[in-house]
């Protein structure tokens, strides 16, 4: 029997045996268990190369092998990407986001092992970014295939979607919580009890094989220096509202980047993101890689932060001050050498170094703080905590996220209070000058981006095309009201665009505005449909996205407004009835499932 035969048997008994929301939760706990083997082979393969390439290196001295390696990462993985997956797989959760928005929740089948592989090789080989956000991609890919494999419904691929991420968080952090609020605060609409379910399952899944695999020990080692108290409160108000500025610095910095390497030619991407990345690198070490061996040396305390200028041109500075204003330069080049590494070919995330970065920005608050001494003593390694929740919260627009996935990536569950205040504030600030994280402004610029208020999220699974109406007769400028009642007459419609031979939108024919005249034959051929013709109060570009369009129709006070194309040629009518009604649907389709 044929392995075909055998699925297709194996469908049919499913859907006479078990109901699609029980089978769902079947299919997530194997979710669980694929994210997480996924996210332990990543971090096997980039350990495999950091292994083999800091053989070489000097512990000290300068080393120009900084200069070679991170070059050759990123052209692998580059050529990988191009000549091999031939299709474009950075930006994972952007892609994921995408995905959901458009409500298909499906994602390519080499999603699944393509950001694996180039991710490993971009970050083994020491580029600058971040191993998460492609497991989130191969985690999500593998919930939206094994979905399709077992043919379930849409509403719950869009889950497995989501469970695929959640299961992709926990399995390379040992974070389920995190894991869980990632994907409602960043990815999902809203969520019911029986969407939360499945992630629980996913989520929990990977986590416990995560164990398995790599052993019971938080990520990062955290030893809690003092208690928290109250007294500090000002000042970890202050370091969310430093780490809230640093976030919008990230933010437009990263775009603005970004949008410099596409404009390029992809030899020119890899020219500047090799060179510039290299540079980087050779001068200010810790950029190399994902940066967590800097954050495990500053949550270490002591003294030990002094080591992160080997293998530099710094490595015998004695200035602890010098040392301070290195980690500043550190923390400022971080996002050029970030956007370089996956601008110049290579594929990762900016989970990493959002943690890097916040962890740099809160020791070095406290540090100066501490130095100057204006205030009593700051716990450096507590601060350092904070940092990396306040800077994922304020990237991301995440502060669950950032403050839960930071307690269990460290065990610090003492300082729940300060890393929700940090969250918090840093959200607060980011809020006040950036409306969209990270992941959203690239389809926020281009109208795909899913909310998550729910009218507005709705209008975004709606599109002009599919709502278009174009069967609705035109008129040209020369016809006679003669020849302009013969054309009412086969209408059903009281509202006719008039255009000329080029097919060029001109203007509108109301019938309320010719009705007196248009049973009076003596005048059919004194009045031309030019005489009576109007204005359109607005115009719809068939790239409007569907909000800017209500935004049209709230202003114009129209029912119906007129359709054209980029060369201002006519291609249908929308009328509100028809977005109204396709609104319903959707929101009866989409919403009613999940409260089932």
């Amino acid at each position: 029997m044929q392995l075909k035969e055998i699925h297709n048997r194996f469908l049919l008994w499913r859907d006479t045996h078990i109901k699609e929301k029980h089978f769902l939760l079947i299919v997530c706990f194997l979710v669980g268990i694929l994210t997480a083997f996924a996210a332990y082979v990543l971090k096997l393969a980039i350990n495999f190369f950091h292994v083999f390439l800091i053989e070489n290196f000097s512990q000290v001295n300068l080393n120009y092998s900084y200069l070679l390696f991170p070059i050759v990462g990123i052209l692998v993985a580059g050529l990988y990407v191009r000549y091999i997956v031939k299709d474009d797989i950075s930006h994972g959760v952007t892609k994921i986001l995408f995905a959901i928005s458009q409500r298909k929740s499906r994602i390519k089948p080499h999603n699944m092992h393509s950001s694996l592989v180039a991710s490993s090789i971009t970050i083994g080989f020491g580029g600058s970014v971040g191993a998460e956000a492609p497991i989130v991609l191969t985690g999500s890919a593998i919930g939206s295939n094994l979905g399709r494999y077992f043919k379930l419904e849409q509403h719950s691929l869009m889950i497995l979607v989501g469970c695929g991420a959640a299961g992709a968080i926990a399995g390379i952090f040992k974070a389920p919580i995190a894991g869980i609020l990632f994907v409602i605060e960043v990815l999902l609409l809203d969520l019911t009890m029986s969407s939360i379910l499945p992630l629980l399952v996913t989520a929990v899944t990977a986590t416990v094989v995560s164990y398995i695999l790599t052993g019971m020990d938080a990520m990062f080692a955290y030893t809690l220096v003092e208690q928290f108290t109250l007294d500090r409160i000002p000042y970890v108000i202050l370091l969310g509202i430093v780490c809230g500025i640093l976030s919008l610095y990230v933010i437009r910095c990263m775009s603005w980047l970004e949008s410099i390497f596409h404009s390029l030619p992809h030899w020119k991407r890899f020219v500047l993101g090799g060179v510039m990345l290299s540079i980087l690198i050779f001068l200010f070490p810790p950029l190399f890689g994902e940066g967590y061996n800097t954050i495990n040396t500053l949550l270490a305390g002591g003294d030990s932060f002094t080591s992160l200028t080997n293998e530099s041109f710094f490595y015998n500075l004695e200035s602890r001050w010098a040392i301070i204003v290195f980690l500043i330069l550190v923390l400022l080049f971080k996002v050029f050498a970030s956007s370089a590494t996956n601008g110049g070919g290579g594929t990762g995330g900016v989970f990493a170094p959002t943690l890097f970065l916040g962890c740099i920005v809160g020791f070095v608050f406290s540090y100066t703080l501490n130095q100057l001494g204006y205030t009593t003593y700051l716990p450096q390694e507590n601060f350092a905590l904070m940092g990396m929740s306040g800077v994922m919260a304020g990237v991301m627009h995440a502060p669950l996220t950032g403050m839960f996935l930071i307690v269990e990536l460290t065990g610090g569950y003492d300082m729940f209070l300060p890393l929700m205040i940090v969250s918090l504030v840093s959200y607060g600030t980011i809020l006040i000058f950036e409306k969209h994280s990270i992941y959203a402004i690239r389809l926020a610029k281009r109208g795909e981006l899913i909310t998550h208020h729910k009218d507005k999220a709705v209008l975004t699974f709606l599109k002009i095309e599919d709502l278009l109406e174009k069967n609705i007769p035109t008129v040209t400028p020369d016809m006679t009201l003669g020849d302009m009642v013969k054309v009412i007459s086969n209408s059903n419609r009281n509202i006719f665009p008039v255009v000329n031979n080029d097919n060029i939108l001109l203007g509108l024919v109301l019938m309320n505005d010719i009705r007196n005249i248009m049973f009076r034959p003596e005048l059919y051929e004194k009045f031309t449909v030019e005489k009576f013709m109007v204005g359109t109060p607005a115009k719809i570009d068939i790239n409007n996205s569907m909000e800017e369009v209500m935004d049209k129709f709230e202003t114009t006070k129209a029912w119906n407004l007129p359709v054209v194309n980029e060369k201002g040629e006519y291609v249908g009518l929308l009328s509100q009835s028809s977005v109204f009604n396709s609104y319903r649907e959707v929101l009866v389709e989409n919403y009613s499932q999940e409260d089932e």
